[in-house]
């Protein structure tokens, strides 16, 4: 599997790949996704790398768990893949791109379109069984992916760090604040948008706001 991901995160990434709790969670993955139902398919656990260069990252968005149900996961944080029905928090990412940019609500809940921008769209675990919720963290992936946010905030700077709900903000502990930008809000799953936290949270025109005062290119959300 660690072959399958790209060249340019590849070099940043491989002292992890030797440590023992990365090799653990290499067994442990393998047997499951031999035992069960596993998402996302074996050939996408690691699509937020492949998606994204490393040299190309300039926004990272930060999820918990991959969606548990059959044909949703494709290996990126919030994204279903084609023609699949856009689960409830993407819709509500959806809704508050349409009122924060005055953008149309798009048809596919596919967000390589984002990817391919400089977004990486990382969730904390990168696996889950099907149907059960949580059924991967705890195993190793939580260690890794704290790994990767580590060495984009030392080795990047002026990244944007979306950080939505309260598991994801406890990620700043690992971002250097004096040379990356943070914006963080509520999680935008119905339970937190209806009680008023995720919605005019403005983190889309924020983020272009913000790359284009540092002169990148923006994100067409």
């Amino acid at each position: 599997m660690i072959a399958e991901i790209q060249e340019s995160w590849k070099q940043h990434l491989e002292s992890e790949f030797d440590k023992p709790y990365f090799k653990d969670l290499m067994t442990f993955i393998a047997s499951e996704y031999e035992n069960n139902q596993c998402f996302p398919p074996k050939d996408q656990i690691f699509s937020a790398f492949n998606t994204c260069t490393f040299e190309d990252l300039k926004v990272v968005i930060i999820g918990q768990d991959p969606y548990h149900g059959f044909g949703q996961a494709n290996g990126l944080c919030f994204s279903v893949n084609e023609g699949v029905k856009h689960p409830p928090s993407l819709v509500n990412i959806f809704k508050e791109i349409e009122t924060d940019l005055k953008e149309a609500y798009p048809i596919t809940g596919n967000l390589e379109r984002w990817a391919g921008q400089g977004v990486l769209l990382l969730n904390a675990t990168l696996t889950v069984r099907a149907h059960e919720a949580g059924s991967h963290q705890k195993q190793g992936w939580e260690s890794f992916t704290d790994a990767v946010i580590k060495i984009i905030s030392e080795k990047k700077k002026n990244v944007v760090f979306l950080l939505w709900g309260g598991y994801a903000k406890k990620k700043v502990k690992l971002i250097a604040l004096d040379k990356h930008k943070v914006i963080t809000s509520g999680h935008p799953s119905p339970l937190s948008a209806n009680r008023g936290y995720w919605f005019g949270n403005r983190s889309f025109s924020k983020t272009n706001l913000y790359l284009n005062e540092i002169k990148k290119a923006t994100i067409k959300w």
